[in-house]
């Protein structure tokens, strides 16, 4: 075993490549470069990826490396890597390790000593916080568990969480995780639905759990192609002063003018204050507004 932090002498490289999340053109030069220069490429779906080499003249030698393979696969690839070459990790879509398969692999070659190296791309989790416009302050929870007391959990953790939380959802479970989420957090909290980034059906809702879950009961939000949901975080005097509580005007604008400061619209944070203190909307507006106005004269 090498010791811990020195580079496995002779052995080859791990490259964890990122590539598009739809649009073929979103791959970079240096992922181009090194899926050219490698000489093995272990693909999630080897048809999907033989698609996008393709694209760009890459000659294919790929393997596939995936949920259902990745224990005998890891094995037969830390092998080739002991052996002094190089390998490609790629994904269907994204970066691979982001509830995508890759961390067994990663793990292996770094306990071994081995060098790993990120080449950053495409992220339909970077996408959809960018699009969603709903703050800097987030955590990503990937995919919700789909039934019990662990699903209950983390929906209780997110609708407490200041952050916004970034998740994935495939299009059968959409509707329904989405009014699990508004159960959880209440039907005017903000969220964000992001569907098919970068493809050709682009579509990015914004709005509160009420409005966006009549939106996909109606169809107006199609149940196809793949799903990110960003969710506004909770306002943090609501969780201490306790449900039932109501804070104060002051607290309310003090409130406010910390989600400004962060770069929320004035009405979109009016509104996800009042949402969450119970305060009536217009009067809380009219007077955070009025504390911003300069003085006269």
């Amino acid at each position: 075993m090498n010791p811990p932090g020195e580079p496995l002498s002779g052995a080859g490289r791990l490259f964890v490549v990122a590539t598009p999340i739809g649009n073929l053109g979103d791959i970079t030069l240096r992922a181009l470069d090194v899926l050219r220069a490698v000489p093995l490429i272990a693909a999630e779906d080897t048809r999907v990826t033989h698609r996008l080499l393709a694209r760009y003249e890459i000659p294919a030698r790929t393997v596939s490396y995936h949920a259902r393979n990745a224990r005998q696969r890891t094995a037969e690839l830390l092998a080739h890597l002991r052996s002094g070459l190089d390998v490609a990790l790629v994904t269907d879509a994204g970066t691979p390790g982001i509830s995508d398969p890759g961390p067994e692999l990663v793990r292996g070659w770094l306990d071994e000593g081995g060098t790993v190296v990120p080449v950053p791309g495409a992220s339909s989790l970077l996408a959809a916080v960018v699009a969603s416009g709903i703050g800097p302050r987030w955590s990503f929870e990937g995919f919700l568990p789909r039934t019990g007391r662990e699903r209950r959990d983390r929906l209780s953790r997110i609708a407490a969480d200041e952050r916004a939380t970034v998740l994935f959802e495939a299009p059968g479970r959409v509707q329904a995780t989405v009014g699990y989420l508004a159960d959880a957090c209440g039907g005017e909290r903000g969220v964000a639905i992001c569907r098919e980034l970068t493809k050709l059906h682009e579509q990015v809702r914004r709005g509160s759990f009420a409005e966006l879950g009549d939106a996909l009961a109606r169809g107006d939000i199609p149940e196809r192609g793949e799903f990110v949901v960003v969710v506004e975080g909770g306002v943090p005097a609501v969780r201490e002063a306790g449900a039932a509580d109501r804070v104060s005007i002051d607290a309310a604008r003090a409130e406010v003018a910390r989600l400004r400061s962060e770069g929320l619209g004035h009405a979109d944070a009016v509104r996800r204050v009042a949402a969450a203190t119970g305060l009536p909307r217009r009067r809380l507006y009219e007077s955070s507004e009025r504390a911003e106005a300069p003085e006269p004269g």
